[in-house]
């Protein structure tokens, strides 16, 4: 058996030469965990565009009471509750999921989307004042990889490469939200090769042409416990290459034209199809511990139509529908929108829960919500915002498997938006309670602070 590892010497040792910027980050990881580093934490934040009704994360078994009936708080165990059709994908992670209701963020800009406010709790004036940086560019330059943030994104304007509409690092500095799957696909991994190799890369050639060699001298250094890992993580980057050009699965049998290749399909499922694989290889690979997936946030970009689900009508016309008591089918087609969210959200779960690190897996210190950028209603009022946070047992935040509910704005016990990113703050290793603006219509302290409910 090999001596241990350690990192500086094994580091040195190799000349990873073109391979660098991938393989590099992985191996320091694995040489970390070999020293006794803890590893680091990890964020995703998927914003769905066109708000998200609290009806569709409430669970079945318990009455749903309307936001003005919400007197005092109340943690309701998921248990054995039946969770509603948008959140069913990921049932399988029910101990790890919190749905929170309840928080207001009347500080945003409302309307069809708050933009930069979503994920900064301010008023964004339809992106034009970024008055701060969002929690997820925070949270990014807590636990830099090699890229602090990677922020990828669809939109109905099929063509639209690049926009600037959710994330920001610091006042006035808005994060790029890349809408292309190709362009992501090329920046965070064309790195591996030059010339003639960079484009064939780029085309989505097997990452694994490029790293062979480097592959082979960096397992002979390592034991076999360390040898696994490193197989497994780099299991990721060959889904890139087998899935990207397989055909993407009709959803729900429908008999929907498909295209063969979703990194240049122009879907919007799968578009966010091939947007996921990158989050997920750039999560396990190291080039990032923050992701953030905006899908179709902002106006116009909220107009996206996902006919890969059979799908006809864009989101800014089901979300009208919603409140058309004769239009039953806009529901069930909003839930199946979010539903494939989450499906996708569980996809990166399980590639996450594969991967060995430490006594656990790298699901353990990653934390996942999921919100709108329209918070309640289609012409959202910010009254209250669902969330649904999935929790890492590492991750500082207490296990899931509950349903929190808030008492009715400005009430005794309302908490805001701001207070969930305190939360995350405050599980990373960073505290704050001062995140983002205010409210001045209510209490000022209903900003403060953490939710003691979530914090282990």
């Amino acid at each position: 058996m090999k001596p241990p590892i350690h990192r500086r010497r094994f580091l040195n040792k190799l000349s990873l030469g073109a391979s660098a910027p991938l393989l590099g980050p992985m191996l320091a990881r694995i040489a970390s965990a070999a020293e006794g580093e803890l590893p680091p934490q990890r964020f995703l934040f998927v914003v769905e565009g066109n708000s998200l009704p609290p009806k569709q994360v409430h669970p079945e078994g318990i009455p749903f009471v309307e936001r003005e009936d919400r007197k005092t708080f109340s943690d309701t165990a998921l248990g054995d509750l039946k969770l509603p059709t948008s959140l069913a994908p990921i049932d399988a992670y029910r101990d790890r999921l919190s749905i929170i209701q309840g928080l207001s963020g009347r500080m945003c800009t409302g309307g069809h989307s708050s933009n930069h406010g979503t994920l900064g709790a301010y008023h964004a004036n339809l992106g034009r004042n970024v008055r701060g940086a969002t929690i997820d560019g925070l949270l990014g330059q807590i636990y830099p990889g090699i890229f602090p943030n990677v922020v990828l994104g669809i939109s109905s304007r099929q063509d639209l490469s690049v926009d600037f509409n959710i994330s920001a690092s610091a006042p006035g500095k808005s994060l790029a939200t890349i809408c292309d799957p190709r362009i992501a696909f090329s920046r965070l991994f064309g790195s591996a090769a030059e010339g003639a190799a960079r484009r064939e890369f780029v085309a989505r050639q097997h990452l694994l042409d490029h790293m062979g060699g480097d592959i082979k001298r960096a397992r002979a250094e390592l034991n076999g416990v360390e040898k696994d890992k490193i197989d497994t993580y780099l299991e990721s980057f060959e889904t890139l290459r087998t899935r990207s050009g397989r055909l993407v699965e009709v959803r729900d049998k429908l008999k929907v034209p498909v295209a063969s290749d979703k990194f240049s399909s122009r879907e919007a499922t799968d578009k966010l199809d091939a947007h996921i694989e990158i989050a997920t290889a750039s999560l396990i690979g190291g080039l990032t511990n923050c992701v953030t997936i905006a899908s179709g946030v902002g106006f116009p970009n909220m107009n996206v139509t996902f006919s890969g689900l059979g799908i006809n009508r864009h989101k800014h016309i089901i979300g009208h529908a919603l409140y058309n008591l004769g239009d039953k089918s806009a529901w069930e087609e909003s839930e199946k929108i979010r539903a494939f969210h989450f499906e996708l959200i569980a996809r990166t779960m399980a590639a996450l829960d594969g991967v060995p690190e430490g006594d656990g897996t790298m699901l353990d210190r990653t934390t996942i919500v999921y919100l709108s950028d329209g918070a309640e209603t289609h012409h959202s009022r910010c009254y209250e915002w669902p969330m649904v946070v999935i929790s890492g047992s590492r991750g500082g935040l207490k296990g899931g498997g509950r349903y929190l509910q808030y008492p009715d704005y400005g009430l005794d016990g309302h908490r805001t938006m701001n207070c969930l990113f305190n939360t995350l703050l405050h599980s990373a290793g960073t505290p704050r309670d001062d995140f983002g603006s205010i409210d001045p219509n209510i209490d000022e302290a209903m900003h403060r602070g953490p939710l003691q409910e979530l914090l282990s």
